[in-house]
């Protein structure tokens, strides 16, 4: 029996997240989708995560511009905790509306982002992010 993933969906769009959540409902390789509104509380339950010693996400989609705490700076704080899990594989795609070729340079240079996916997301995105 294959591993279900656990996925954690960091978007401020509350619509956004409704239709992620039914495409990723549509594939069994996911056992729980975990949503957050803006980095700072993704980042947060990261933390706390490592802490307790649950289990981390296995993906995380991750917006760029939200409130708060934006999509770099979460980022940020991830390349920082790296070496406190780096026995996990921990997936991160940048999923964003944004077509700007800087955002894309970006993704593409930071060796912690697998993947950048411009909004809307489709069924083909998801089948890409988990195999």
């Amino acid at each position: 029996m294959m591993n279900k993933k656990l996925i954690w969906i960091v978007d401020d769009d509350s619509i956004f997240k409704i239709i992620i959540k039914k495409l990723i409902a549509k594939f069994e390789n996911f056992e729980n989708v975990l949503t957050f509104s803006n980095g700072e509380e993704a980042c947060r339950a990261f933390k706390e995560t490592l802490d307790t010693k649950q289990k981390l996400p296995d993906v995380i989609l991750l917006d760029i511009e939200m409130p708060i705490m934006d999509g770099w700076e979460f980022m940020n704080q991830f390349n920082i905790l790296k070496d406190d899990f780096k026995d996990q594989q921990v997936d991160v795609f940048i999923l964003s509306s944004s077509i700007t070729i800087e955002d894309k340079l970006r993704a593409k240079n930071n060796p912690n982002i697998k993947g950048y996916i411009t909004k809307p997301i489709s069924l083909t995105d998801i089948e890409k992010i988990i195999s």
